[in-house]
């Protein structure tokens, strides 16, 4: 038996405490990830109901909360971008995979840049129920490139799919203080109330008008934009694109025009009678 501090004693001491720390962490991250998957899950959930503002403070709700809020208020549902028809969900089904697969994704074309080569063919959006069961507001799921990341977040829309009611990004590398303002309350709190499209008008490209203004806003605009955020204009911009993107016919267009039609909620912004 070699001495003990010779040179193959060492190494056969190191060997094994590789493996035994192998071993540990494999078995930790394996044991780990229920929950891991469970707080993403309510991290998500909880971001939904922030952009919807079923809760005045989503992070003052327990995770057990978060869940029966989301069971009682919200459906989950399954569309197909380009054609904006429901699609039976997939319970496995991840977008972010699914943007990079070139099985399951497509191009980002038209003419709002958000920074991303493709995006998914088909996604989840958020139905918000009143106590009848009538569509309350709907949520959508908005993403796009900033200064040094890409943002994710969830946009809420008003039962005339129209008008906001929320916005909330939930991850982003931005620069603290500056892009990273996207998370700040008086900021968000801003975009409640405002228009997507020109008001009285169809809900086409052409006519949207949502987005971030260089500065405050011209009176002209003050319906449809917020002003940018100090110092941050890439991100500013970044948020500006994003959203006109996912609101035309390359993103969520298709289907928001087919649930005005279900809704009752006509093209120009007036209710049927």
């Amino acid at each position: 038996m070699p001495p003990k501090d010779s040179i193959a004693n060492t190494f056969l001491v190191s060997i094994v405490l590789c493996v035994v720390c192998s071993l540990l962490v494999s078995g930790a991250a394996v044991s780990l990830k229920p929950l891991q998957e469970r707080n993403k899950l309510l991290d998500r959930q909880r971001n939904i109901i922030e952009a919807a503002g079923l809760a005045e403070d989503s992070k003052a709700l327990s995770g057990k909360e978060v869940e029966e809020l989301f069971a009682s208020r919200v459906e989950t549902k399954m569309i197909d971008l380009s054609t904006g028809e429901y699609l039976e969900d997939d319970p496995a089904y991840d977008a972010r995979k699914a943007a990079k697969d070139v099985k399951q994704n497509t191009p980002v074309q038209g003419e709002f840049d958000i920074g991303i080569a493709n995006r998914e063919q088909k996604t989840r959006v958020y139905l918000v129920r009143d106590s009848s069961g009538g569509i309350e507001k709907v949520v959508l799921p908005v993403y796009g490139m900033g200064l040094w990341s890409t943002l994710y977040g969830y946009v809420a829309l008003d039962s005339d799919l129209r008008t906001i009611t929320g916005l909330t990004y939930y991850e982003h590398a931005e620069t603290p203080g500056l892009g990273g303002e996207v998370e700040n309350p008086s900021w968000k709190s801003k975009w409640v109330g405002k228009q997507v499209w020109t008001e009285g008008a169809p809900r086409a490209d052409d006519n949207l008008r949502v987005g971030v203004a260089k500065g405050a806003p011209s009176p002209e605009n003050a319906e449809y934009m917020v002003d940018g955020l100090s110092g941050a204009t890439i991100t500013s911009r970044g948020v500006d694109s994003m959203l006109k993107y996912w609101f035309s016919n390359q993103g969520f267009g298709p289907y928001l025009k087919q649930l005005a039609s279900q809704e009752g909620a006509a093209d120009d912004g007036k209710t049927n009678s």
